[in-house]
Parts: C-alpha cells; sequence; structure tokens
C-alpha cells in the first residue's frame, strides 16, 4: 500500500472572508480592514498553523457582485490596500510561511513587478511569491486610457471575439511572466562584490541586458534589484478554463484549479500544468456540521441571495474537510488553498483544527521544514540562465 506524500496549504486572504456578509459577523474586524495590524495577524496565525502560504487578493477594480463593473451596493466590504505593500509589512512579522501577494500583468509593467516581488524576497529572506492575475474588464481599461476593452459578460464568452481578446491577454500575462523571470536572472548570484578595499561593490560583467523583445514587450535590463535570494520567487496562477490552464503550464510554479468533485481531478491533471496543483475550496468549518450550515444560512440571508463561487463551497468539520482533502490528494493534487468564508472564525478553524486533524492522519507538518517557500514546497532553486558555467 503506497504511503501518499503530506498535503501542502494555503490560505487565501480576502477582507473579512470570501462570504460578501462575512464583515457583519460578531467577531469580524471591519474597523481594521484598512489597517497593517489586521493583516499581520492574518499572516501570524496562518503561520501558527505552519501553512505553506498564504495569498493576498487584489485588483484593480472595486469589489463588486457583478461582472466587472460597480453594482453600487453599500452593503457590501468595497475598497482594498495594495496587496504587495501588505505583504512587504507584514513580512518581517514572520519567519517561515511564504507571502504570496497578487498582481496584475495587464496595464503594469514587468519591471515594476520584478522588482517589487524581488524586493519582497529580500525583506521576507526567500519567502516571497507572485500571484498572477489578468484584468479583462473594461473598468480596468479606463482607469489607465492606455488600451480599449470591449464590455463583455460570462454569456459572451463563446463568441469568436470575446475568446480572441481573452487569448491575448493571457498571452500577454505569459509574456509578461516570461519577463519577470528573466529580469529575476539578469544579475548572477555573485555579482556584488562589496569588497571596500579594493573599491568594487558590484561586478558590472556580472550584470545581463535581457534584450527581450516581442510583440507585447521590449525590455533591455537589467533589473535595478540583485537577484533574489530564491533565485525565482514562486510564480501562482489561478486556472480553470483552458487558457488559463495554459498560462499556468507556461508560467507557474503553482497552479490552482477549481474541481467540484474528485471525478473532475484527473481531466484537470492532464491539462499541462506545473508540478504543483492546488484545489480551490471557499470553506465554512465548525465542531458540528449542522452548525456550519446554520452559520452559512445565516450569512447568505443577510446578503440576500445564496453565495455562490467559482470553487466548490465546502460546509461541514474539519475532520470531514480532512476526509474531503486526503481524497482529492489521493487522486492527485498536491495541495489545497482554501478560501475561509469568514474570517477570523474560518481561518482559525483551518490553522487550530484542520490541521491538527490532517497532522494525526500523517499528512500535515508538524514544523516548517525550510526557511523558504520554494523549500516548504521542495522546489529546487534554479540556475541562473544568465551566468557564465
Amino acid at each position: 500500500m503506497s504511503v501518499l506524500s503530506p498535503i501542502h496549504l494555503a490560505v487565501a486572504l480576502d477582507g473579512a472572508g470570501w462570504h460578501p456578509a462575512a464583515w457583519r459577523e460578531a467577531s469580524a474586524r471591519p474597523d481594521e480592514l484598512l489597517t497593517a495590524e489586521y493583516w499581520a495577524d492574518l499572516v501570524v496565525e496562518a503561520e501558527r498553523g505552519r501553512l505553506d502560504f498564504v495569498t493576498i487578493e487584489d485588483a484593480f477594480l472595486l469589489q463588486s457582485s457583478k461582472w466587472g463593473r460597480s453594482d453600487e451596493r453599500t452593503d457590501q466590504v468595497r475598497g482594498r490596500l495594495d496587496a504587495v505593500l501588505i505583504a512587504a509589512r507584514v513580512a518581517p512579522l514572520t519567519s517561515r510561511i511564504g507571502i504570496v501577494p497578487t498582481a496584475t500583468t495587464t496595464h503594469t509593467e514587468p519591471f515594476h513587478v520584478s522588482k517589487a516581488i524581488a524586493t519582497l524576497d529580500y525583506v521576507s529572506t526567500g519567502r516571497a511569491g507572485w500571484r498572477v492575475q489578468v484584468g479583462a474588464h473594461p473598468g480596468e481599461a479606463d482607469l489607465f486610457g492606455r488600451r480599449d476593452i470591449p464590455e463583455f459578460g460570462p454569456a459572451d464568452l463563446d463568441d469568436p471575439t470575446v475568446r480572441a481578446l481573452i487569448a491575448e491577454l493571457f498571452d500577454e500575462a505569459a509574456d509578461h511572466v516570461e519577463v519577470v523571470r528573466r529580469l529575476w536572472d539578469s544579475w548572477d548570484d555573485d555579482a556584488e562584490i562589496r569588497d571596500a578595499v579594493t573599491g568594487r561593490f558590484v561586478d558590472r560583467d556580472r550584470l545581463h541586458y535581457i534584450d527581450f523583445v516581442g510583440s507585447r514587450f521590449s525590455v533591455r535590463g537589467p533589473s535595478i534589484v540583485p537577484r533574489p535570494p530564491q533565485g525565482q520567487p514562486v510564480v501562482v496562477a489561478l486556472a480553470h478554463v483552458p487558457v488559463a490552464f495554459r498560462l499556468a503550464g507556461r508560467a507557474a510554479d503553482v497552479a490552482l484549479v477549481t474541481p467540484h468533485d474528485r471525478a473532475d481531478i484527473a481531466p484537470i491533471l492532464e491539462e499541462g500544468l506545473p508540478p504543483h496543483v492546488f484545489g480551490e475550496l471557499v470553506v465554512f468549518l465548525d465542531d458540528d456540521a449542522g452548525d456550519a450550515a446554520a452559520r452559512k444560512a445565516r450569512l447568505d440571508e443577510l446578503d440576500g441571495g445564496e453565495y455562490v463561487s467559482d470553487a466548490e463551497i465546502f460546509v461541514g468539520t474539519p475532520a470531514q474537510l480532512a476526509d474531503l482533502l486526503a481524497d482529492w490528494h489521493a487522486a492527485g493534487l498536491t495541495g489545497f488553498r482554501l478560501r475561509p468564508g469568514a474570517i477570523p472564525h474560518d481561518l482559525t478553524a483551518i490553522t487550530r483544527a484542520l490541521v491538527p486533524e490532517l497532522q494525526d492522519r500523517g499528512l500535515f507538518r508538524r514544523e516548517y521544514e525550510a526557511p523558504t517557500l520554494r523549500g516548504l514546497l521542495r522546489l529546487s532553486r534554479p540556475a541562473n540562465r544568465y551566468a557564465a558555467v
């Protein structure tokens, strides 16, 4: 009988939780959502649970219940802080957990993203990642005024023109990631000499022009930030349609996927994805499954409708969730990114109830075994593509 490898676990942090009414829970902290202390507390709690990493959500548009446009609702959380800046603030307060902010490729320059994530890798001493996100909404384009994106909605996704637009945006994202990765390699690991006696701080021969020329970007380089401690910070991409699967396969170290049952997993794993494939789940957890269902129903009533998600919604006990994770892990997923329905309730249920359950089954670490995010994910530190052999 084969023994399963340990499960990797991440949590996706977004405001007061993924349910739109979570901010109205008695335990929520809506007055603190825009404070550094709030985010620090969440990441420290995740590290207390020995999780592999946290992701921090971000987007150029305000949150909305409608596709790509404002819904003018005033009873849900609106407004957020910049994810990369949150990550840089909380990184020094932790020592082992990976920190993976979201940064959108559309409308941004690879040079800016590369130096921001490289800086985060230094600030966190090798625990940085980047969740790649594509911005396909016209409202986002209007904020920058550099390109036009036509109005479309979910019903238009089979339209050839819309499909071509989305394919172009995802191909652009793949080029964006490639430029960022090349900029991370534009300094050799030993480019900085720092020799006060000879007056040589840097060996200019160990800095490299990347000379990337494509249909979307032309970037000479090198970066202004030396090669990150991990060499290449971990790149994460959410993928649940073919065009996103291609992006994850080309550009990411970790793909986040959205199976809704065990049968969905095998076809997903045939999509040419990276070594790590994490399943996505929104979770509502209580010691009693009925209490979890009642809590979600109460939140649904407050919001005026049943909460739905692109990911599977799990409502039950930590032990029941552990059963599901073990089953999906046996089907081939290497890990899971859990989206807490309400924070702090479901976050602490993950760290203080689900994690011990998995540990008792031999499916999750009891202590961190590596100081870097690549180490936690058992990804080797890549060689620099430009360094002389």
